[in-house]
């Protein structure tokens, strides 16, 4: 019998948190630019955000009772298992599947999250048996990472490096083995309880920062479309049934415009100039800022990217990835920024 799936708070519903809904959307047309740390006190919507953003993703086609949910037809990256089925004249079957988000708890083992190899079994007949863990679970899904700042160091490592790599490597005692693990990955955390390391917050592509409404009109519409939601699942979703269907078709058509999008040169000095002026070290600042600006590019529909891209971006990027002493919080001066870029970027 099928699960009967609850009706979930629809993504283009929610009342504000501009930034966040953004840097969530920008990370699904890109996966690659490696997620979304969201910092902000309880009860501003991150939990809902990623739920809901789930709920708006197409299904997948997935190879069926694949453990690590390889994608139909795309052969070059699919996983040991697919391959030996294969090999072994077995007639592979396309399946549909909706999004989903897997969750990771803050007890997960480093066996939970990667998996886990069978070495008696290897010995014995000399065949890898493998244990899927999270991330096999999360390929191709939203991994969700709540009061991700509590999580073992050596455990966020581990998500960070397969969310760059969009691959899991397993290895025990000397034996590997290694499956996609292509997801979107979400982190969230209150500040209030501890920040994470700078060496993992530069791993994370976006961190956006989400507060409270303040806005007395706004508020107030955020307490009644809960009440009506509330009230109504069934038929609160259906009012937004067209816009949510809407912003769906414009995440497929921004995925496949993103394939055909050119960086040209202008592009480039503008990101790492920016990143030079701003104090950001190493390079990942810049690779970040020029894919969130072609994912924001192809977001809005555009056939190239332009300064005004790169600049959109910026604050979603760098904040997090700027020098700062022990014990002090990273320093964004907005009014210095946007003067400078006035001088220097958009202005030549």
């Amino acid at each position: 019998m099928s699960e009967e799936r609850r009706p979930v708070y629809p993504f283009t519903a929610i009342v504000g948190q501009d930034e966040m809904k953004e840097a969530l959307l920008l990370n699904v047309i890109n996966p690659s630019i490696g997620g979304v740390l969201i910092k902000g006190e309880k009860g501003t919507a991150k939990s809902t955000a990623v739920r809901a953003l789930a709920d708006l993703l197409p299904a997948r086609n997935v190879v069926a009772n694949c453990p690590c949910g390889c994608r139909w037809g795309d052969w070059d990256h699919a996983c040991p298992i697919c391959i030996g089925r294969q090999e072994s004249g077995e007639e592979l079957k396309e399946a549909t599947v909706p999004m989903r988000v897997i969750e990771l708890p803050l007890s997960s083992t480093e066996d939970r999250v990667a998996g886990t190899l069978d070495i008696e079994h290897a010995l014995r007949t000399g065949k890898k048996k493998f244990e899927p863990g999270v991330l096999a679970k999360a390929n191709g899904n939203i991994l969700y990472v709540d009061e991700v700042n509590l999580l073992d160091d050596h455990l966020v490592d581990l998500l960070l490096d397969a969310a760059a790599m969009g691959v899991n490597f397993v290895e025990r005692e000397g034996v590997s083995f290694s499956h996609p693990a292509r997801f979107t990955l979400v982190g969230t955390m209150n500040p209030e309880e501890g920040d994470l390391r700078p060496q993992l917050l530069d791993r994370f592509g976006l961190q956006v920062e989400v507060k409270a409404e303040q806005d007395i009109t706004q508020r107030m519409e955020v307490v009644r479309r809960r009440l009506s939601f509330e009230r109504d699942p069934e038929g609160f979703c259906d009012d937004c049934k067209d816009e949510q269907e809407r912003l769906r078709s414009e995440l497929i058509s921004a995925q496949g415009r993103l394939l055909r999008l050119k960086v040209e040169d202008e592009i480039l000095e503008t990101a790492v100039s920016i990143s030079l002026h701003l104090g950001v070290d190493g390079h990942r600042a810049d690779l970040t800022l020029v894919k969130a600006a072609m994912a924001s590019a192809a977001l809005w529909g555009k056939c190239a990217v332009g300064k005004e891209d790169v600049i959109k971006v910026s604050n979603l990027v760098l904040p997090h990835r700027m020098r700062r002493g022990p014990f002090q919080d990273s320093k964004f001066d907005k009014g210095e920024f946007s003067s400078w870029l006035q001088e220097h970027i958009q202005s030549a």
